[in-house]
């Protein structure tokens, strides 16, 4: 059990080497790094929201949303449906969570239900989940009426899955403001937080992510003017929108979509060569090319209109086909608005609008004291250890010292190479994990002692102290392991950085307890040759 090959020695000492060399960058600052040859490592750990400030903000899913979108679409499927169908019908509308249309001829109700049928049919919820989800229920008690309700089931469904596609979009815009390190974590069944670590005003970052960002293209109504449309009624198909100048100028808006920004492949914030005015290029995908050019080719001399979140951003003449997929978006921008809008729409579009509900700013100083106060509590909790474990047992103490710094060093090593997120949590982590490295030892050194007392010789105590004291420290470990797994997955945010270092903590724990600790006193064995333990 003591006897280590000269290949095993040299693989512990390397990995002894590598996870200290890892962990050494964070001893320095960012300028001293700089400097230094590019080969050398010079990754640190990325401090969460407590210990460098920053911005939370919890964000919520507005369900109301999602329940008009799926009327909207439920409508254009029946509209489409009876009309494929020949099926005369009237009073296509909704309200709440109910859509309704009445079948003129009573004789073609049956044809109807039979045409509308796979509006209620149930939805695969998923591809692990296994089930279904039926999303809208029938209700035909009154003749030739056609109610459609949306269940809550399928509002969960809906909702479940917006927030998934909400979280993606909400990263993309986060990574696109060139923040360090986020936190983008779902939470419930309707919330999702954010946590951006060195932003200080979280404005910018509010009004980001507030905007549902929903772009399209759309022909501009020119049947009569939009004045008439105010004072009466928009013809069918039309709808009156409004521009985001001060006052605004209403437009008179054909509700069918030419190009969505589902179609945008890429969308840059530059100049007009003309009038050097901030503007927005972007460029299609060959669908929404070959969509964008067809309209306009058909359409030439008339207005299209730029629409995003329903406002209009400008509506310009089409003055020849466009074929080329790319365009300019030009509506009196800035920089920064331009830069946003840009953002926002290589992010893509939310399917839902997303409110804050909370927001908290942690200034830089208070992670200061948070660093301070877990730098304080690791060198006070490091002293008092390494006191007791020499005044205790003597050498093997200052050995099983020795290793401990080795663990500290390969939980910070471990940490900076995966890029993990250090939390005040994660740091109470590694001081809890010094405790448990001591523990191991106290274990190890306790068998030995028994084992001498029962007559053995100091080599054979300690070779069987470390062979039967393996058995309990591996138990102990793996027990606590599957604790800090379970954390991991059920806890959030600090929760989650308290789990991270005290599974690494874990796992060097038993490296440096039971193999770095027994290399070491190996070699003082095979150098020393003691004839007693050493003293306390």
């Amino acid at each position: 059990m003591l006897y280590f090959s000269r290949f095993k020695m040299i693989l512990i000492w390397v990995a002894v080497a590598i996870t200290v060399i890892l962990a050494a960058p964070n001893l320095f600052s960012a300028s001293t790094l700089a400097q230094l040859p590019s080969w050398v490592p010079k990754r640190q750990m990325t401090l969460g929201l407590d210990l460098q400030g920053g911005s939370h903000i919890l964000l919520e899913m507005n369900q109301n949303d999602l329940i008009k979108d799926r009327l909207e679409t439920t409508r254009d499927e029946i509209r489409t449906m009876l009309r494929d169908a020949k099926i005369g019908y009237t009073g296509l509308a909704g309200t709440g969570r109910t859509l309704q249309v009445r079948i003129t001829d009573p004789a073609q109700i049956d044809a109807a239900k039979t045409a509308l049928k796979t509006l209620t049919d149930p939805v695969a919820a998923g591809l692990f989940t296994g089930g279904s989800v039926q999303e809208m229920t029938l209700d035909d008690s009154e003749p030739g009426l056609l109610k459609f309700n949306v269940t809550d089931a399928g509002i969960k469904y809906r909702t479940s899955t917006a927030l998934t596609q909400s979280i993606e979009v909400v990263e993309r815009r986060v990574n696109e403001l060139g923040t360090t390190e986020p936190i983008v974590q779902r939470q419930g069944d309707d919330r999702i937080l954010v946590q951006v670590p060195g932003l200080q005003d979280p404005q910018r970052l509010k009004e980001i992510l507030g905007q549902t960002a929903k772009l399209t293209f759309q022909m501009v109504d020119q049947s009569m003017p939009v004045q008439d449309a105010l004072n009466g009624r928009p013809p069918a198909g039309s709808s009156v929108l409004y521009s985001q100048d001060d006052p605004p100028v209403p437009y008179l808006i054909e509700n069918r979509v030419i190009v969505s920004g589902e179609n945008l492949v890429d969308a840059q914030a530059t100049y007009n060569s003309q009038n050097n005015e901030p503007v927005v290029s972007f460029r299609f995908d060959s669908k929404g090319a070959a969509r964008f050019g067809q309209a306009t080719a058909q359409n030439v001399g008339k207005l299209f209109a730029i629409i995003l979140d329903n406002q209009v951003i400008s509506a310009p003449q089409i003055r020849e086909p466009i074929l080329g997929g790319t365009g300019q978006i030009s509506g009196n921008f800035t920089a920064q608005s331009a830069n946003d809008l840009a953002v926002l729409l290589r992010a893509g579009a939310l399917p839902a609008t997303l409110t804050v509900i909370e927001e908290r700013t942690v200034g830089p100083g208070l992670g200061q004291d948070s660093i301070h106060a877990g730098k304080v509590a690791g060198i006070i909790g490091s002293i008092l250890v390494v006191a007791f474990m020499f005044v205790a047992y003597g050498f093997l103490g200052f050995l099983a010292n020795i290793a401990l710094a080795v663990h500290v060093a390969m939980i910070v090593g471990v940490l900076s190479l995966l890029g993990a997120t250090l939390t005040l949590p994660g740091i109470a982590g590694i001081v809890l994990t010094i405790g448990m490295a001591v523990d191991s030892n106290v274990l190890i050194y306790e068998r030995i002692r028994e084992e001498r007392r029962a007559g053995r010789s100091v080599i054979q105590a300690i070779d069987t102290g470390f062979t039967k004291a393996l058995a309990t420290i591996v138990d102990s470990n793996i027990t606590s392991l599957i604790a800090t797994v379970v954390l991991f997955y059920l806890g959030t945010g600090p929760v989650k950085g308290f789990a991270i270092t005290y599974a690494i903590g874990i796992l060097t724990t038993v490296f440096t307890a039971f193999t770095f600790t027994r290399l070491l006193v190996s070699i003082w064995l095979r150098r020393a040759r003691p004839k007693e333990l050493p003293k306390a």
